[in-house]
């Protein structure tokens, strides 16, 4: 499949599917892809640019993401 084809047909999926496609398949998908760390300098433009348009200020995440777990291993 071409990924021409892929986004077709993830783009034809209805608002639910398409929601659970990106929570489901995100996760895997960035970590191999931040296995390149220039990626992230690609991808966070995108996501902010997401959250932009979707209305929300970004002083609103900054609670948010204080409160996430970093990641970090004991």
């Amino acid at each position: 499949m071409t990924e021409q084809e892929l986004t077709d047909a993830v783009m034809a999926l209805s608002l639910e599917e398409k929601q659970a496609f990106i929570l489901n398949t995100l996760p895997g998908l960035a970590k191999e892809a931040m296995t390149d760390k220039s990626f992230l300098f690609q991808l966070l433009p995108v996501f902010l640019g997401i959250v932009q348009e979707s209305g929300l200020d970004l002083a609103q995440l900054m609670p948010l993401l204080g409160s996430m777990p970093t990641g970090e291993k004991a």
